[in-house]
């Protein structure tokens, strides 16, 4: 069941803001399952899928999907919060935010395009370069983890997520495996193993492990309507 909460407004000196406030939610794990195969239905139907096109619209539709992100915050144990296109005091918009309110815990992802170029590209070195849409939306974290480390001994901070100390964690989902080399695949695992963004790791990865990951996580949950995991 999902509670839909009302617009709030705040002010950062002139400027006015219509904020999307959280949604609170009762994960159902049944439901989960449901559109977790409508996402394994997507991947396995085209290669290229596109992020604006494909990709977020079914997230958007598939509000436990979507909740279902929140696991690669390891403090998150009981999921209860999720927002789409959320805004971060009026600079920066992530694509989605999935919290536990009690935990003081919270994920926040950004979705690139899943195509041959999106992590990697080839130019003239023997090395491929970092693709433009990975390098955009690391950036776009590395934004939001400056933006949340500004406010968070505001009362706006406080008013959004219900402290003003939260456990946060990013995630990037770009790409398919079949375009990533087994060399490429090294300096990924070596990047969101290593690379840190305000002393924190980002988890980088395609939707195949995506997919994968929200599988074996979905394995805690007893498949009692024959859905498999």
């Amino acid at each position: 069941m999902i509670i839909f909460n009302d617009f709030h407004v705040f002010m950062i000196g002139e400027k006015r803001f219509d904020v999307k406030t959280f949604e609170n939610i009762s994960f159902d794990p049944v439901q989960c399952r449901q559109e977790l195969a409508r996402f394994n239905a997507l991947l396995s139907s085209k290669t290229n899928l596109f992020e604006k096109k494909d990709l977020l619209p079914l997230f958007r539709e598939c509000t436990h999907l979507r909740a279902l992100l929140g696991t690669f915050n390891p403090s998150i144990s009981d999921i209860d919060k999720i927002a789409y296109e959320y805004d971060l005091f009026g600079d920066f918009v992530c694509d989605f935010v999935v919290g536990d309110s009690e935990n003081n815990a919270y994920c926040f992802i950004e979705f690139e395009d899943a195509t041959k170029r999106s992590v990697f590209s080839k130019c003239q070195r023997p090395t491929s370069e970092w693709g433009r849409r990975f390098e955009k939306g690391f950036s776009q974290i590395v934004d939001w983890a400056y933006k949340l480390d500004d406010m968070k001994q505001t009362k706006e901070f406080e008013n959004r997520f219900g402290s003003r100390t939260i456990s946060s964690h990013s995630v990037l989902v770009a790409g398919r495996d079949s375009y990533i080399t087994s060399s490429d695949q090294h300096r990924l695992h070596w990047r969101k193993t290593f690379v840190t963004v305000n002393s924190q790791t980002v988890s980088c990865i395609t939707y195949d492990k995506l997919l994968n990951d929200m599988y074996k996580y979905m394995k805690r949950y007893p498949d009692t309507h024959g859905l498999g995991t």
